[in-house]
Parts: structure tokens; sequence; C-alpha cells
């Protein structure tokens, strides 16, 4: 059978040729003309893109026969991959090739703007000689805040200690270990604005983090500070960063990516003063478009010609028939995890993923769904089977598992187990039976609940009085309770526990309400599935 790749962007030849070496694959290339885009999919397996080309629904059931995207690069913020995952279509992606390209460039960005270098040479080219004008300042002592220290951050930690930076960072993944082992003080992004004389974007665009630095935040820097985003657009507001300029109260900006791609001709940040702009480019050398086309080529390789999936997203690298079998499981693993997570206060340092039952193919592919669900609900993404063990890994979370006998009465449990830097600890046990799970334990707590839509867990003391008050807040809030598990301890005075699926998402002042009800000790919501957040 030969497979069919489309190359709808162009990508270096070194990995085409990769795959045109190949007598089983066919190699199309649509780069050059983009209206056969379409008519090339309609009996494609794989297509392999880069950011130009947007990976949509339509897109996707524009090809019957495809099994593999993939995106010769790390963001896949330009395909779909909820659809791709409905579809049973892999997403593969290119995570290592370009941080070396992409943190230099960031670099050369600062080195250009505090050396004011597009605007000399400007002058240079108009017969000018004006030294005076386009004074800059050292790097040396200079303070730089990195937010977002993954792989790219962690690179520019690197180089700017060559520089002889002092560094902040902010990361509400990283441990404090891993950033002291980095050389940087792990601050609040509030801080690292306020102290930074620049400020350096590393992360990834999500719903979280889009608009991160806003009008509020922004005016939290020095007015003599400066201000880098080669990460993705969107994760500054552009109106709100030219007022912040225009108003002096920062002394400059350098940008490699935009809310809009491409930059508008009429964009006015093509017009700011103080402001350097490269299209794109961070990701833009030799070396980079080299590694990343081969490396991805050959995921694509890997994954037509032997099932291999290593490198997808989306799905892990072990066989359908398993992802099959234990489906009603994992899903499970990830709705502990979420649970988990919604109720652990303070940063996650250690996380333990204990598997009771019988399947010797279970336990690694539960800790990593388990892991899934605790880095989605921490905002990290895009997190997948394949890639939540290196996403926690890299953020100094230590990850394990334990395999053992299920809980009593049930023929398979999973619990996760979340530690923190203060020494909290979380732990959280579901149970399955057939396809059915249930939560049956919340930190020594029992407790019988579906794990689904919505839940408030309340910890309160046992004494009268506490369930009417919560059902009292919840009615004039309008928000139903589908039901309320109360579970406690031996003796009445001390401690219980309250698991309560509600039909709606409370908001934050029904929540805030709650918590200073008498007796009441603590209140945590939780989002269980996907389609409830």
């Amino acid at each position: 059978m030969k497979h069919k790749v489309v190359l709808a962007d162009r990508i270096d030849q070194a990995g085409i040729q990769l795959l045109k070496q190949e007598p089983e694959i066919e190699v199309v290339e649509v780069f050059r003309n983009k209206r056969d885009l379409p008519g090339a999919l309609r009996d494609a397996h794989a297509l392999v893109v880069r950011s130009e080309t947007r990976v949509t629904r339509e897109l996707l059931e524009a090809a019957p026969e495809l099994k593999v995207v993939a995106r010769a690069g790390i963001g896949v913020d330009n395909i779909d991959v909820e659809a791709a995952t409905w579809r049973g279509i892999a997403v593969l992606n290119a995570p290592a090739g370009n941080t070396v390209s992409a943190a230099e460039h960031a670099i050369g960005l600062l080195l250009a703007l505090v050396r004011r270098i597009p605007w000399a040479d400007r002058s240079m080219r108009c017969g000018e000689w004006d030294r005076q004008r386009f004074q800059g300042i050292e790097l040396r002592g200079k303070t730089l805040g990195i937010v977002g220290l993954g792989r790219i951050g962690a690179h520019v930690a690197t180089l700017a200690r060559g520089f002889g930076m002092r560094l902040l960072a902010h990361d509400p993944h990283i441990t404090e270990a891993r950033a002291r082992e980095l050389g940087a003080e792990l601050v609040s992004l509030e801080e690292l604005l306020q102290r930074a004389d620049v400020v350096t974007l590393h992360l990834p665009l999500t719903p979280e983090t889009r608009n991160l630095l806003d009008a509020k935040r922004l005016a939290l820097m020095k007015p003599t500070a400066v201000l880098i985003n080669a990460a993705r657009g969107g994760l500054v507001d552009e109106q709100a960063l030219l007022e912040a300029l225009e108003k002096g109260k920062l002394a400059g900006a350098a940008l490699d990516v935009f809310e809009t791609e491409p930059l508008p001709p009429d964009s006015p940040l093509r017009k700011a003063e103080r402001v350097i702009l490269t299209p794109h480019l961070a990701g833009s050398t030799v070396e980079a478009q080299e590694r990343v086309g081969i490396e991805i080529c050959r995921a694509v390789r890997e994954a037509l010609l032997h099932g291999d999936l290593s490198s997808a997203v989306n799905v892990p690298g072990i066989s359908g028939v398993v992802i099959t079998r234990l489906a009603p499981l994992l899903e499970l693993s990830r709705r502990m995890g979420r649970l988990a997570a919604a109720l652990t206060p303070g940063r996650v340092e250690a996380i333990e993923v204990g598997y009771g039952g019988a399947d010797d193919g279970a336990p690694r592919v539960v800790m990593l769904a388990a892991l899934e669900g605790v880095l989605r609900a921490m905002g990290v993404g895009p997190v997948s089977l394949v890639n939540a063990a290196v996403l926690a890994e890299g953020r100094g979370i230590a990850v394990s598992r334990r395999v053992g006998a299920p809980e009593p009465g049930f023929e398979t449990t999973v619990t996760v187990t979340l530690t923190t830097d203060r020494g909290d600890r979380t732990v959280v046990t579901g149970a399955l039976a057939g396809e059915q799970g249930r939560i049956i334990r919340i930190n020594g707590f029992a407790v019988d609940l579906s794990p689904e839509g919505y839940v408030i867990v309340l910890r309160n003391r046992d004494v009268p009085g506490v369930i009417g008050r919560v059902g009292t807040v919840l009615g004039e809030a309008e928000i139903n309770i589908g039901a309320y598990h109360l579970s406690r301890r031996t003796k009445r005075g001390e401690e219980a526990l309250a698991a309560i699926a509600v039909d709606h998402p409370p908001p934050a002042e029904v929540l805030d309400r709650l918590r200073e009800l008498p007796n009441v000790i603590d209140v945590r919501f939780a989002v269980l599935d996907e389609e409830s957040a």
C-alpha cells in the first residue's frame, strides 16, 4: 500500500528526501499552489504543515483517509486537535528542533532593542552620524524576567546568565528546585513585572494565557523596562501595549509574533516608535529548519509504516488495541487527575498514580492519563498521553506509579496523590465497574459520586446546620444540587467532607459565600470532564 503524504507548507529538503526515499510513501508538494490542497487531501494519509496552514475541522473533513497531521514545529495552535482526535487522526509535532534558534532570536531582539541598532542603521543609511541619539544600555547587572520556563525559556536563562543578568522567572508549573537549577528566582507574575528591566515571554497561547499582559499588568512594569515576545501572538494585548508605549510607561518592545498573522499592512504597530518587528522568525534558521524537517518527517514515516505514535500530542505511543480496551479506565484516570489538581493548594512537586487491577498493560498508560488530567487542570497545554510525563518532569515534578490490589469490593481502582511544596497531600480514588466510574474516596473520606460535570468539595466541622446553610447559598444562586454526599469521621464535631455535584459552575462570589459560612473550613471546585470545561 502506498501512503500519500501532502506537504502543505515548505519544509527543509533533508526531511522531504527522508520521505521520498521510502518506496511505500508518495510525497505530494502543494505549498507552491495552496489551491490544490483540498484536492490533494481527498486520498491523503498524512498532512505536514508549518504555521502558515490552518488545519480546521472543515479541512479535516475533506480528507477521509487522513491518519496523521504533522506540525513542523512545537506549537499546534493552528491545528484543531480536538477535531483530529475525534476523527482518530494522530497529531504529531517536533518539539525540540527550534529550541536554540527561538531562544537566540529572543536574545537578538533584546540586544537590538537596548542598543537601538535598527534605528542607528536607518540613520546611517540616511547619511547621518548621530552617536548621542542612539546611546544604549548594557545587559550586565540588569534583571531579566522570564515568563514560562520550559525548553526555550530555560535556554534563554542560560544565555542571559552569560551576559551577567539577574534572573527572575514566573511559571506556576515549575518547582523551586528547577528554577534554582537554572539560576532563577521564582516569583509571582506581578512581582516579576514590577522588578524586571526586561520581560520576555516563552509560553503557549491558551485561553488562560490570552492577553496575559493586558493594560493592568503592563502598568506594573517600570517605565524604563522593555518587553520581548517571540512566543505566541495573543499573549500581549497589542492595543494596551501601544498605549503604554505612547504614554511613556514602557521604554520599548520587540515582537516576533502577533495576534493576526501576517501582520496587517495598516497595523498601528508598524508605525509605533521604540518597537522592533520581525515576521515570526524565531525558528527560522538553517539549522532549526533542518532539524525540524528531519524530526517531523521521521515521525511521519514511523507513524505510517510502523504505527509508531510516540511523537503524537493526542495519542500515546502504544497500540490502538490497548487504547480501545482501556478507554473507560483512561477517562476515569483523567478525571481523577483533574479532581486532585482542583483540590490541591500550593505548587505541585510530586504526582503518584496507583493502579489496582489485573491488566498488565494498564499501569503506564493509566499514569499518563492521570498526569494528563492534572496538567490540563493546571492550564498546561497542549498536553496528551504522549507528552504528559515529559511536561511534568520538565517542570520539576517528580512522577511515580505503583501497582497493587484494587480497593476491596472493586475490580479496578485508580488513586492519584499530589504532594505540594508546603507538604500538603491530596489523595483521590476512583473505581471502575464495567464502564461506569465512581469517585470512592477523597483524602480518606469515603464518598460515592459520579465523576462527571461540576463538583464542589467542602470541608467543614461536623456540627448541625452546615448542610442547610450550604443548600441555602446554592439555592439562592439558582444552582441545582444533583447529589450531596457527606462523609464524616467517627466522632461528632470532627472534620467532615461533602462532595456536591451541581448542574452549573458556581460563580466565584458563590464559592466565597460558602467559604464564609460558619464551621466551613475549605471549599474547592472542580470541572471533571472536558465537555464541561
